[in-house]
């Protein structure tokens, strides 16, 4: 198993508010995309991060996942009393995607518009499956998948760690097959590279900071992250 991880805040934003976690010791990877504006979405994405990155070794894959959301629920609540210290209609939130490697499977864990891909034999799937309003639009029919990343409320998310409410994460769980690739990424990646051109990447053994450099040749309108973890 190999893995790489790279983050920008590309080539409009004048601060990073993406963190990228690679924990192979653990087969644990993340990548969290702040929300919140005014460095409130750098403190979320942040706090993600640092409760990741102090899970300790040693665990069953049953108590690695039980952790995960155990301390992402910690933040969440945390980062709730935080906004609602700055008033009404605080929001100190990010996105999440996890992905976990252990004996034979894999299982992503989600909240938000962060996602992981799957290269299988030459295919690439998409995973996770956005909380987002477009991809709301895009269920019920009234939005074509190919007019998403281009509307309005493109970047209009429904779910993510600190908003208001329970933090809900989704789960996906399979058997890991040998030769899978995997990418996890924010929006920043897919919103400025087409996912045909991902696969190719990821076909053509390209690592993390690959990934990044062509999303800043495509104008990298947001940060961009990537980390790809290699079976």
């Amino acid at each position: 198993m190999s893995s790489s991880a790279a983050t920008h805040p590309g080539a409009v934003r004048p601060r990073n508010e993406d963190q990228v976690v690679a924990r192979p010791d653990l087969g644990l990877w993340a990548v969290a995309d702040g929300a919140g504006g005014h460095g409130a979405g750098e403190v979320a994405s942040g706090a993600i991060a640092e409760a990741l990155e102090a899970i300790p070794p040693g665990l069953t894959a049953a108590e690695m996942l039980a952790q995960v959301r155990l301390r992402l629920a910690a933040v969440h609540a945390a980062l709730r009393v935080r906004a609602l210290a700055r008033g009404p209609g605080g929001i100190i939130a990010s996105t999440v995607v996890v992905l976990l490697l252990r004996g034979g499977h894999f299982a992503a864990l989600w909240a938000g518009d962060s996602r992981l891909y799957l290269l299988r034999e030459g295919v690439l799937r998409r995973v996770t499956r956005d909380h987002s309003a477009v991809q709301e639009m895009v269920d019920s029919g009234l939005l074509a998948e190919a007019e998403a990343e281009r509307h309005p409320h493109a970047n209009v998310i429904t779910r993510a760690v600190g908003q208001e409410g329970e933090v809900v994460l989704d789960k996906v769980a399979e058997r890991l097959l040998p030769g899978d690739q995997f990418l996890l990424c924010s929006d920043g990646l897919f919103k400025d590279l087409p996912e045909a051109g991902l696969g190719a990447m990821l076909a053509a053994g390209m690592e993390a900071p690959a990934f990044v450099e062509a999303a800043l040749r495509a104008g990298a309108r947001d940060n961009v992250s990537a980390v790809v973890v290699r079976v």
